[in-house]
């Protein structure tokens, strides 16, 4: 039924869309008679943000369980992750202290820093092979060197803390999931919220049931981290094999026996890459919830920017990249690793634990070592190196240098493309525009995907957020169109070029792990704040997956496809336009859908830098901790996300059906 309904004759479709033109030229000429088609009438408007604000401050005020209150609720669930926090914290980066403030004397050493690159050395050599230990060696060498030692070991602690409750809480949720198809209904909208609502949406409300804290930050990033585990454990568990999982129920296994001795070791690989995910997103999140109490390495790059401290800036968010390699690293080489032979555990303790062994003596002799030589636990400023001088230096030259050039390119874009486009879109009547979005979407999947995009769209409206949309579609919409004319291109030499395909896999790579705050900084001191900046910094975050996507969908293209056309007398253009292109355009797509989701995440945070959107909407609620102001613009943003994601995906998958992809 739903496809007949979307697959009406090409005429008709063509006659529909000239009539939306039209109705949309004649509500543009017919402007003063129809001002509700153009701003939607205040008193129309949904007071969504005041009922959520209101139903908050009665949830943390008023709210009574009996034995305590939700606010005490909260607060005793902070107290209990505090707590583990706090071990590892003292373990790692503190020492083990008593007492509070300027009275706290220190007990028991930290960790040395020695140990610890020791430790992770040796961790590396377990996962996978020297060359392992001495890349993530080498990332936490630079943490000594370059002075960033201690907020990397406060951001690390909250990672170690995070990480495990989120792995556990998302493959719990998988779990149930998998066994419940109601409670899968119910639970894939809301990942799909959770994976597009603006991260800075959760602050407010974390920040209100759990207080200003490092505990908070955890919270929040617990949830931001948690979806991709649970999206992971579905699938893992779906692809299981029949037989096997027939094989176990025929030795006598009862649920939970096939559980845990069946299926999770079975679906080990596949869970340990949502572990993966895990670990990246947490440390993703580790600037944007250094904002409601986390300090280390995020806290150091949001204060680098508030001051415009561009090195100071780089070097902390390039700690923070460094120390996202050698995590991603060890836990992918923990998902590829074999299991050890079974006539191991005959071996002795010595043979059978010998990294753990030579760990816990590391942590010995350096303790005793420190106790006369102090450099065992702090490096000395003196040896420490920074290239916060030359950044600055380097910047200062392009401004003296090049200013006029570069102010030059900015008025031309600003002038000629960015205003006008803008101020075209926040002259489109908004009745017209949700129609013709239901329209797109009726055509590339069906009535259901018309509605739901219709109604999406109109929600936006009806909650008096329209021109803020608008501004973000022209932020969003722009810095799209240049990534992909940037993103479309390198992907296609990457795809063609092994060399160009192994340095592009590395450009990417280092660009993926980059906190998205370290954008801001250089475009910030070169163009001031303001639409191009943030502009300029979406698109530098945003332009990784259109190139991913583009190389892989050329590559996986089948070689007797190409050989054939090749033998058909295709010279290499002719290969490039009428054969790679057209079979890789659906991956493209889906390419630009990954870009799509990355700008208007990346929005979110230019906000700091001036632009007047939605996620300035979001900040601003930050700033006064209006929940209902911050969920319901967050709400829009991922709304238009989900917009874009679902007809993207049903073009590529109906251009995948018409190639015989699928």
């Amino acid at each position: 039924m739903q496809a007949r309904s979307s697959t009406l004759m090409p005429g008709r479709w063509t006659l529909l869309w000239l009539a939306m033109i039209a109705l949309t030229v004649i509500l543009m000429l017919a402007r003063e008679s129809l001002p509700w088609a153009f701003a939607y009438p205040r008193s129309w408007q949904l007071p969504l943000a005041g009922w959520i604000t209101t139903f908050m401050k009665w949830l943390i005020n008023s709210f009574d369980l009996g034995l305590f209150t939700f606010k005490e609720f909260t607060r005793g669930v902070a107290w209990v992750v505090e707590q583990p926090y706090i071990i590892v914290k003292s373990t790692l980066s503190t020492g083990f202290l008593s007492g509070v403030g300027s009275d706290a004397v220190l007990v028991f050493p930290r960790v040395s820093w020695v140990a610890m690159v020791a430790g992770v050395m040796l961790l590396g050599h377990y996962a996978r092979d020297w060359k392992l230990a001495a890349l993530v060696g080498a990332c936490f060498g630079y943490l000594v060197v370059f002075g960033q030692w201690d907020s990397a070991m406060v951001t690390l602690s909250s990672i170690i803390i995070a990480v495990p409750i989120g792995v556990v809480g998302g493959m719990s949720l998988g779990i149930v999931g998998h066994r419940s198809r109601t409670f899968r209904a119910i639970l894939m909208p809301i990942l799909d919220l959770m994976q597009t609502v603006p991260v800075f949406a959760y602050l407010v409300p974390v920040l209100l049931l759990f207080g200003f804290s490092p505990v908070s930050a955890m919270i929040a990033t617990i949830i931001y981290a948690m979806p991709p585990m649970v999206r992971v454990t579905l699938l893992a568990l779906e692809h299981i094999s029949a037989e096997v999982v027939e094989a176990g129920s025929m030795v006598g296994c009862s649920k939970r026996q096939l559980l845990w001795k069946v299926l999770l070791p079975s679906a080990k690989h596949s869970l340990m890459v949502g572990v993966n995910q895990v670990v990246m997103l947490s440390l993703n999140m580790v600037i944007i919830a250094s904002m409601i109490g986390a300090g280390g390495l995020g806290y150091d790059v949001l204060t680098a920017l508030r001051r415009l401290k561009i090195g100071e800036g780089v070097e902390a968010g390039v700690a923070i990249t460094l120390l996202a390699i050698a995590l991603d690293r060890l836990s992918q080489a923990y998902a590829n690793r074999t299991m050890p032979p079974h006539d191991q555990a005959r071996q002795g303790f010595v043979a059978r634990y010998p990294h753990s062994l030579l760990f816990v003596g590391a942590v010995a002799l350096t303790w005793l070592i420190g106790i006369y030589v102090p450099a065992m636990y702090a490096w000395p400023e003196s040896w420490q190196i920074t290239t916060g001088a030359f950044w600055g230096d380097l910047v200062r030259y392009i401004n003296v240098n090049f200013f006029d050039v570069l102010e030059s390119i900015k008025n031309f874009l600003l002038l000629n493309i960015m205003i006008p486009f803008k101020r075209f879109l926040l002259s489109l009547p908004w009745i017209a525009v949700v129609a013709i979005v239901g329209l797109g979407g009726w055509q590339l999947g069906g009535r259901r995907l018309g509605l739901l995009s219709a109604s999406l769209t109109a929600f936006i409206a009806v909650v008096g957020l329209w021109s803020k949309a608008m501004v973000t579609l022209y932020l969003c919409g722009l810095s799209v169109v240049i990534a992909c004319l940037i993103g479309i291109p390198v992907g296609i030499l990457a795809a063609r070029n092994e060399r160009a395909h192994r340095v592009v896999s590395v450009i990417i790579d280092t660009l993926q792990t980059l906190p998205s705050f370290v954008y801001l900084m250089p475009v910030v001191m070169l163009f001031r704040v303001g639409d191009f900046a943030a502009m300029l910094a979406v698109i530098a975050y945003a332009v990784t997956p259109i190139i991913r996507y583009t190389d892989h969908g050329i590559r996986q293209i089948s070689a007797d496809l190409i050989e054939a056309s090749l033998q058909a007398g295709c010279t290499r253009n002719q290969l490039l336009r009428k054969v790679q292109i057209p079979l890789a355009l659906p991956h493209i797509m889906l390419g630009v859908n990954q870009t799509i989701m990355m700008a208007l995440s990346m929005l979110v945070i230019t906000a700091l830098v001036g632009t007047r959107e939605l996620g300035q909407e979001v900040y601003i609620a930050l700033t006064k901790a209006d929940t209902g102001r911050g969920i319901i613009a967050g709400v829009c943003v991922a709304f238009i996300a989900i917009i874009a994601d679902r007809m993207i995906g049903a073009w590529a998958a109906k251009r995948k059906r018409e190639y015989g992809l699928e």
